[in-house]
């Protein structure tokens, strides 16, 4: 959990201090925010790929080494002279990064047993929820006050500890079935498992168009300071806490479909609160906190769904999860920035409020009630 909490910030930094990079590299804040949109393309193409070149390391090795790589990144862009060494140093980062989530995901499998996966993979994933909930106020609050290139090497610092607390908490000899090429050719013929990854993708689509580009729609739409945006990401990411405990608590009695509908039906009202209320902070805050509810646990079930759907191919399915997460991401992130930049701000939480009323149709379509059907 604590290592998907640094690669969460790896990833999603950015958000958190968008105008203060635009502002300390000298670039619009559609530009700032392609250091999400850019990382998002290299993770999309490297988990797969990292996934098949690592599949015979040792997991708590693996796992600990991209977590250093982590490290140095994030300490070599604190003194990152423009933005184009940024740019390359965050490319090169996540390359590796895009290690870390799935194969978290795996390493657990392999620890705890069948009947408890679900709920621990749930767990695994708070991190992401910390990494909004707590990570990203903190790092528009160092970088308001201290500055960006503060706040990259205070991650650098968090991701050596990170590091070294996983080398000794991880049991050695973590290894998993070896994965081929064949793997991954497999999972493009199980119609369940793309139907899985298709939701994954226009899902995240529709809450990166938004969420990237938080700090300045609030600041365009109801002319937020830097102490509202900070509890605005604090909400998303406290509510998004709440709703992975509760999804984790859940799934057992309620089953991975119902307890996914649960989470999706709280960002479609989220979201839809959020674009109907653009420049009412009130209304925009209680859409905020519904759509938090969803954000998190809805990767985990997916990632759920996946471990039931084949067994077998768990850690080549889930690597191909989140490389479509990051698709989405970048997909996301890429259509907010250009309506953010054309001067379409209300738009935008339109646009995804529809990315996601999309998942929900493909759900209602996809939907399973007996695992005898998975594949």
């Amino acid at each position: 959990m604590l290592g998907n909490i640094v690669t969460g910030l790896a990833v999603l930094a950015p958000a958190g201090m968008l105008a203060d990079l635009a502002t300390g590299l000298n670039v619009g804040i559609h530009e700032a925010g392609l250091l999400v949109t850019y990382g998002a393309v290299v993770l999309c193409i490297g988990s797969p790929v990292m996934a098949w070149l690592t599949t015979r390391i040792d997991r708590r090795v693996l796992l600990v080494a991209t977590l250093a790589v982590m490290a140095v990144g994030q300490t070599l862009s604190a003194f990152a002279p423009n933005y184009a060494t940024i740019l390359i140093v965050r490319v090169a980062m996540l390359t590796i990064a895009a290690i870390f989530t799935p194969q978290a995901a795996a390493a657990i499998g392999l620890i705890v047993p069948e009947k408890e996966r679900s709920s621990a993979i749930s767990f695994v994933f708070l991190g992401w929820s910390l990494a909004v909930a707590g990570g990203l106020p903190l790092i528009t609050f160092i970088a308001t006050h201290l500055g960006w290139r503060m706040a990259f090497g205070i991650l650098g610092a968090a991701a050596v500890v990170v590091a070294l607390l996983s080398y000794f908490a991880l049991p050695r000899g973590l290894q998993g079935k070896p994965l081929s090429l064949l793997s991954f050719a497999e999972i493009g013929r199980s119609k369940r498992i793309v139907s899985i990854l298709l939701l994954t993708l226009v899902q995240t689509s529709g809450q990166f168009t938004v969420f990237i580009y938080f700090a300045p729609l609030l600041v365009a739409l109801a002319g937020a300071d830097a102490t509202t945006i900070g509890g605005f990401f604090a909400l998303y990411g406290a509510t998004g806490l709440l709703g992975n405990i509760i999804a984790s608590a859940v799934v057992t009695r309620f089953g991975i479909e119902r307890t996914l509908a649960g989470c999706l039906a709280a960002i479609v009202i989220g979201m839809a609160l959020w674009a109907a209320g653009a420049g009412l902070p009130a209304v925009m805050g209680i859409g905020v906190g519904i759509w938090g509810l969803g954000f998190a646990s809805i990767n985990s079930m997916q990632q759920a769904r996946l471990a039931v759907a084949a067994p077998d191919l768990t850690s080549a399915s889930i690597a191909m999860n989140t490389s479509i997460l990051y698709v989405g991401q970048a997909i996301g992130s890429g259509v907010g920035g250009a309506l953010f930049a054309t001067g379409h701000v209300h738009l935008v939480g339109y646009t995804g409020f529809a990315l996601i009323v999309a998942a929900a149709v493909l759900l209602v379509f996809t939907w399973q009630q007996r695992p005898a059907a998975q594949r």
